[in-house]
């Protein structure tokens, strides 16, 4: 069964790319007489993007594509991938090797599980070294700087001390400065609100999953109905659909802000989960949910369509993740529950010292790599930025005296009407994300656009569901508590801890798909079996030894984030 998924991953992949590929011979070298300073290259440059639709956002507006052209000589093309396993992709695209211009990839930090294959591809030679492009250019430049980027980001992603000095990947969204907000944005778990004024409750006061089955149950006795006058489901899935988020039980996952179940317990010993009992106390606590009909049977299943219906129904009466900017919710019907406790009894705001998330990588078959690092380059630039965050000036937006774009009313209103016929604008306010792959990095919204979202300025407050749930929130105050750490995620260093091999990578992935295994077994008992295999064979490849070696890291004074 492994072979077959493998084998139909790389056959989806060479069907991708066989539309991306043999990109470079497009090419005139003559710099037209009239061109613009920022101009590089009459040329073609292809980029295939191995994330979920629409993260990838590969359909550009042809008068935005036109302006890059004008600008840079440039005409970018994007190609997604048609699998919906964005990881198996990567792996069956690295090992077939006919890679177009540039590749783009998830990478919030180095412990994801791109981050091995990545690895492995850029020992083998796979990738172009970025950093004598780097010394030469405007905005990137900066990631030169000692302090810039943060730690996990220089040290384990960009520049590897086994690279001697090279740097053939690059991670994206870093924060122009520390700890820095950018953007509000507040992810987790939601309720609706017409529950919440029903019953009486502070949405806040629910910090533990105790609390919140109480409060599941009684939503469910109530009977409460959808839009379409249909029983709701007191618990639904996240609003992209079926998934294990830790959101909904913080207090049952050993896990920090991480996510990655490794944690100290009261110690000092760095342990993950499966050598707890948290595993199975979560296990019985969504058996108990779904047999008495408070989790929605699919909660791990549901495909995004279907959960987005449920979300603009009103089908759920408590949503396991979503956010305040998420359309569906313009009306705000569902607004922040909880946080949850952490098992150490908090759950305050965590923030990295800077953040990171997706990266790209120039493959070493590239014709003239530096063209495609001086157009990545531009993008990153506040013309750059200005064109992918807000458009074409006259058209979406006007500038104001400050030179500051002010955006035109009729977009905002077309966004909240019409979301998808706004997006075919294609920019990253109404919703085009093709900016993101290489440009999308050095953030200062208020620096750079006298705003920190897009449209701010003329929105009107009162009326936005995303700026009241903030104040509802209380946002600011929890930004100005909140922890600022500059460290690695446990599972950033796996692939020093194994040389490569990957094998506990391999079991820690297991472990998860075992837990959802768990959640849905006949009876308590079949769900530990399955938790005690799991265990056995995380030891098996190393487990223990990698948390004392963890513990060795921290001991040489090495920060790690859980």
């Amino acid at each position: 069964m492994k072979f077959k998924k493998i084998a139909k991953l790389v056959t989806v992949f060479m069907l991708c790319t066989s539309i991306v590929t043999g990109c470079s011979s497009n090419k005139s070298s003559e710099k037209p007489a009239d061109a613009p300073d920022t101009w590089i290259a009459d040329r073609t440059i292809k980029g295939l993007i191995f994330q979920s639709a629409n993260d990838a956002s590969v359909d550009m507006n042809p008068e935005i594509q036109k302006y890059i052209k004008e600008r840079t000589g440039i005409t970018l093309e994007l190609e997604g991938i048609t699998a919906e396993d964005s990881q198996g992709a990567l792996s069956s695209g690295l090992a077939a090797g006919n890679l177009p211009d540039f590749i783009a990839f998830y990478l919030n930090n180095s412990g994801r599980e791109e981050m091995q294959m990545l690895l492995k591809a850029a020992n083998e030679g796979q990738f172009t070294d970025l950093k004598p492009f780097m010394e030469n250019s405007k905005t990137y430049s900066k990631y030169l700087d000692k302090d810039y980027l943060p730690a996990d980001t220089r040290d384990n992603i960009m520049f590897r001390d086994d690279w001697d000095g090279s740097s053939y990947l690059m991670h994206m969204s870093i924060n122009r400065t520390p700890a820095q907000v950018n953007r509000a944005y507040i992810g987790g778990t939601y309720i609706k609100k017409s529950i919440t004024d029903d019953l009486g409750i502070d949405p806040a006061s629910i910090t533990t999953t105790d609390q919140l089955y109480d409060l599941a149950k009684k939503i469910k006795e109530k009977g409460y109905k959808d839009d379409n006058g249909a029983p709701i489901t007191a618990i639904g899935p996240t609003a992209w659909g079926g998934s294990d988020r830790d959101f909904l039980y913080n207090d049952l996952v050993w896990s920090g802000d991480s996510s990655e179940k490794f944690f100290k317990d009261k110690d000092g010993n760095i342990k993950h989960e499966a050598q707890t009992e948290y595993g199975m106390k979560r296990v019985e606590y969504v058996q108990k949910l779904i047999k008495e009909g408070i989790m929605h049977p699919e909660f791990y299943t549901m495909n995004e369509t279907r959960a987005k219906e449920g979300v603009v129904n009103g089908s759920f009466g408590i949503v396991a993740d979503m956010h305040n900017f998420l359309p569906e919710n313009n009306d705000m019907e569902y607004i922040p529950l909880g946080p949850i406790s952490r098992v150490d009894g908090s759950n305050n705001m965590v923030l990295s010292y800077k953040s990171g998330y997706a990266g790209w990588a120039i493959p070493s078959t590239t014709k003239d790599a530096e063209e495609v690092f001086k157009f990545a380059d531009w993008l990153a630039s506040e013309e750059g930025k200005r064109l992918y965050f807000y458009g074409l000036e006259g058209r979406d937006y006007d500038l104001d005296e400050n030179g500051n774009p002010v955006v035109k009313k009729e977009v905002i209103e077309l966004k909240e009407k019409k979301p998808e016929e706004a997006k075919k604008l294609g920019f990253r306010g109404v919703g085009s994300y093709w900016g993101e792959h290489l440009g999308y990095t050095d953030l200062d919204n208020q620096e750079d656009f006298g705003e920190a979202e897009w449209g701010q300025s003329v929105k009107e407050e009162d009326t936005s569901a995303a700026t009241k749930i903030i104040e509802m929130y209380d946002y600011d105050k929890k930004v100005k508590e909140a922890s600022v750490i500059d460290g690695m995620t446990p599972k950033s260093f796996l692939y020093e801890f194994d040389g490569g091999k990957g094998d506990l990578e391999a079991a820690l992935t297991r472990y998860n798909e075992d837990l959802e295994r768990a959640y849905y077994a006949k009876s308590s008992s079949e769900a530990k079996k399955i938790l005690d295999d799991s265990l056995k064979n995380l030891e098996k490849n190393g487990l223990s030894k990698f948390c004392e070696f963890l513990k060795e890291k921290e001991a040489s004074g090495v920060t790690i984030k859980y």
